[in-house]
């Protein structure tokens, strides 16, 4: 039924955490719905949690404009994509023992919560394909980013007899799809990432050169956001914290501060879902306010800190902006 999300929550979610939901997901219709655009961050174990569900759906529905995730998020949609019916659910995690935890070590899965991703049919099979790549573009000297190995990866179609989801629920596929622009910081300590080093280690690949890091896609950032935001408000929903968040939103002080482009717009929205809190000094639960004071806010930005579990509210967030 059209609009059930959307209305369940106007009528439900009225005070407390539960208002700033339904606020937050207001003023994120209202910046895409007057021509903005928004950047979604993606840190935890989002791609895992498959949260391709809801947000593979806002990419095709130009909901989602850019991307900026952790190595992790971008590998493990892939995984789930090809490997999802040999995942094994733990759903008693908590009481897990040490030889348990041994016991799914032995049988090839790496635990996330309760999610085991089994290491030889995702970890291992993606890794010999993206190898061909990586040695290819080596070959060629033609370095890119490890989110173009992998838009490239899914374009060739090589992954589709192991498909074990509907695509339609892969957002790494939809932004393959719309060629999404993406930044992945501090991939270098992803599963693909460790075995990109060990390749350069072990001989598959000469150098590190077929790869194009960090530095760099602070400067595609820039180009992005000095190209986006002259004619568009840009936006920030961060989901998590950790460097998916606190990479991108430096672009602006960057710009202002180092660059001296001083009319450079702030970001025009603002909204994080996180379970951190500022009593431990932590940058991912700083709330927004003490972004104001780092050039990466204007006062008057929308803000809203969402003080929940991302895998519950995210969802909900992408339901009601689009209208489900």
């Amino acid at each position: 039924m059209a609009g059930y999300i959307r209305n369940f929550m106007k009528k439900h979610y009225k005070h407390f955490n539960a208002a700033v939901v339904v606020d937050a997901s207001q003023a994120y219709c209202d910046i895409v719905d007057s021509g903005g655009c928004m950047m979604v961050t993606l840190a935890g174990a989002m791609s895992t949690a498959e949260l391709g569900k809801s947000l593979a759906e806002m990419i095709r529905q130009g909901k989602v404009h850019a991307i900026t995730c952790t190595g992790a998020n971008l590998e493990e949609d892939v995984f789930n994509l090809v490997a999802n019916k040999h995942y094994k659910r733990v759903p008693h995690y908590r009481q897990l023992s040490p030889a348990d935890e041994l016991a799914l070590y032995n049988d090839g899965f790496n635990r996330v919560t309760d999610t085991c991703i089994p290491e030889e049919e995702a970890m291992r099979r993606i890794e010999k394909e993206v190898l061909k790549l990586w040695q290819k573009h080596e070959k060629e000297n033609k370095p890119s980013f490890p989110h173009e190995y992998m838009y490239e990866l899914l374009r060739s179609g090589v992954l589709k007899e192991h498909y074990e989801i509907d695509p339609k629920d892969s957002w790494l596929l939809a932004a393959a799809e719309k060629n999404l622009p993406m930044f992945v910081p501090g991939w270098e300590d992803s599963t693909l990432g460790n075995m990109f080093v060990s390749q350069v280690i072990k001989g598959g690949l000469s150098s590190y050169t077929p790869l194009k890091r960090g530095a760099q896609y602070m400067e595609e950032l820039i180009s992005w956001y000095k190209a986006t935001s002259p004619k568009h408000k840009i936006g920030f929903f961060q989901i998590g914290g950790g460097i998916a968040g606190d990479f991108p939103i430096c672009v602006v002080p960057l710009l202002i501060q180092d660059l001296k482009l001083e009319k450079t717009p702030f970001w025009s929205y603002f909204c994080q879902i996180s379970d951190s809190t500022t009593s431990y000094g932590s940058y991912s639960g700083a709330v927004p306010n003490e972004k104001i004071t780092w050039g990466k806010l204007d006062e008057t930005t929308p803000r809203f800190v969402i003080e929940s579990d991302a895998t519950i509210v995210a969802p909900l967030v992408f339901g009601y902006v689009l209208d489900w």
